[in-house]
């Protein structure tokens, strides 16, 4: 009389549930990393892109944005970015769309998206860079008149999360071991630009830029 070995139908159905059940508690957090890593990505072209278009105005015109004034045709802030970068929509007012309240520790608060007195551009890549119409003369430079500016770059335009990134652990202003740490970064990114050079604003948006 032969045996023959195999699994009950019982056993297999056990077994293709136990995955299953593995499978809901893992994706959300493999998902999340991934758009994460994406997000981050995305901030540091954002970042780099903008940069090289305020160098390359000053080669081409001998303009930074210090010198930027918006009542000087050809000056305006807004032409650094229209001339140098590929923007595929200008829009005026609020972003046009709602952004998750940030948290006290991302640096930004609700008036950076819902002041009427801005604007927004839109590039070909779906980065998003909001600003007060009110900036030019952006500089540092004591012996300047002007001060530093400040918007927001969302990575993402419309699509979600919305969400300003944040420390998830230690808190804002602090060092060592209390020092911000983002281990999920979101799509919205404080930062400030003046003369040549645009950093982020915020720790959260310093620890992600900077992180390893």
């Amino acid at each position: 009389m032969t045996k023959r070995f195999g699994f009950t139908l019982a056993e297999v159905l056990i077994t293709l549930g136990i995955i299953g059940v593995v499978a809901a508690m893992t994706m959300p957090t493999l998902m999340n990393q991934t758009n994460g890593a994406q997000y981050k990505t995305a901030y540091k072209k954002a970042l780099s892109a903008m940069s090289q278009a305020v160098v390359l105005n000053v080669a081409l015109d001998d303009y930074n944005m210090a010198d930027t004034d918006n009542t000087v045709a050809g000056q305006n802030f807004i032409d650094i970015f229209k001339n140098r970068m590929n923007v595929v929509k200008t829009a005026e007012g609020t972003l046009g769309y709602t952004v998750l309240t940030p948290d006290a520790s991302s640096g930004a608060s609700t008036d950076n998206f819902t002041r009427a007195q801005n604007y927004t551009l839109f590039f070909n890549d779906g980065i998003a860079f909001s600003f007060p119409k009110t900036a030019q003369k952006c500089t540092k430079d004591a012996t300047k008149t002007g001060t530093a500016c400040k918007g927001i770059i969302d990575v993402n335009g419309q699509k979600a999360p919305n969400k300003v990134v944040k420390c998830d652990s230690g808190k804002r202003g602090g060092t060592g071991a209390n020092a911000c740490q983002v281990t999920n970064p979101t799509d919205i990114y404080p930062i400030i630009f003046y003369d040549q050079t645009i950093l982020p604003n915020s720790d959260a948006a310093r620890a992600v830029l900077y992180a390893k």
